[in-house]
């Protein structure tokens, strides 16, 4: 799921820090500063220059830190952390782990026996020392790299949830203006009239159909998803209203199996989509407008409709569109194909199974 929130990517922030240079730095110092005072090298009968000393920790320290960042997308590579965040830090650390004892290895050696000339004896020691401190310090990286990487998925998820809340009002909005809005009742309300002054006997079952329709609305409009029978169980009351208002100039198909309907979808998503085609295109007797609700293979919902737009066209900025479009980056990872060609105009919704 991507939010526009802006934020570092969660695998890079400790180890990419625009002030790490800074931090292997001073942490180095502090480092020397505690062995020199504690008189560790005197303990293990280490006998090296402070410089040394001083550039050994400095060299494991850089080494340790700069490996890790280099190493890391590799890892994220095979192993992505949105599918397995343990995993993928289990592994970092491993890795790092592995690399820092290769570093601090070489650096001992290459100090001692390079520039001292010291026997392996007497190299045994620092190697001990260093390769403890090599340990230790890519643990202690490892720890902050996780720390930050759970805080920042945190944030990501909070901004989430702070997204899909502002998109679930706007979509709220939108069910206010298209739905409760005067038009829609004044227009539900004429056929209405017409019904029971000509005594037709559809009048009663208009009022339920009608009834169902503010019904379903007002119970899930604050869901996220809802499975498809019940959508499915909405939109054709909602399809009852339209063909009464547009008789003969509507067409609606739905061809859809009855093993898509456990399947989870956003709330009134087809009803946006249905007005939506009744805003923009011709709906008369002469010129019908037809739409088609029908599944394929790919566990996506297919909306669509032949193309005729009107002379004048109403404005739109196509917030219900992009409001479902948002929706359903927000709660999945599969999102809503649009396609329009000369003759048409085709939404697919991706069908979700939480099961």
């Amino acid at each position: 799921m991507n939010v526009g929130t802006d934020l570092i990517d969660i695998q890079y922030v400790m180890f990419t820090h625009r002030y790490r240079y800074f931090f292997i730095g001073l942490l180095s110092l502090y480092t020397f500063m505690n062995t020199a005072l504690c008189n560790v090298y005197h303990y293990f009968s280490i006998d090296i220059e402070w410089y040394y000393a001083l550039l050994t920790i400095f060299l494991i320290t850089f080494g340790t830190w700069e490996a890790n960042r280099l190493v890391n997308p590799f890892v994220k590579k095979r192993i992505p952390p949105e599918e397995n965040r343990f995993r993928y830090l289990f592994t970092f650390f491993g890795t790092g782990l592995v690399i820092s004892f290769i570093l601090s290895f070489g650096i001992v050696m290459f100090i001692g026996a390079g520039l001292h000339h010291n026997t392996w004896s007497q190299n045994l020691n620092p190697l001990k020392l260093n390769l403890i401190y090599a340990g230790l310090i890519n643990l202690f990286f490892h720890l902050l790299n996780t720390i930050f990487f759970f805080f920042s998925a945190y944030k990501k998820q909070w901004a989430e949830a702070e997204e899909l809340r502002r998109i679930s009002s706007q979509a709220e909005i939108q069910l206010v203006k298209s739905q409760i809005n005067p038009h829609f009742l004044f227009n539900n309300l004429n056929v209405l009239s017409n019904m029971v002054m000509k005594d037709n006997p559809e009048a009663n079952k208009f009022i339920e159909e009608f009834s169902k329709v503010y019904r379903y609305i007002l119970n899930n409009h604050q869901k996220e998803v809802v499975e498809l029978r019940s959508e499915l169980a909405f939109i054709r009351p909602y399809i009852f209203l339209l063909e009464q208002r547009f008789a003969e100039g509507l067409k609606v198909d739905i061809q859809i199996p009855e093993k898509y309907n456990t399947y989870f979808i956003i709330p009134v998503a087809l009803q946006m989509l249905i007005e939506n085609a009744i805003k923009h295109n011709i709906v008369s007797r002469s010129k019908p407008l037809v739409i088609e609700l029908h599944a394929n293979g790919n566990q996506t919902l297919v909306v669509r409709n032949n193309l005729q737009p009107r002379a004048q066209q109403e404005f739109s900025n196509q917030i219900g569109l992009k409001n479902i479009m948002k929706r359903y980056e927000l709660i999945s990872d599969k999102n809503v194909s649009v396609k329009k060609s000369e003759t048409f105009f085709e939404v697919e919704l991706p069908l979700l199974n939480l099961n």
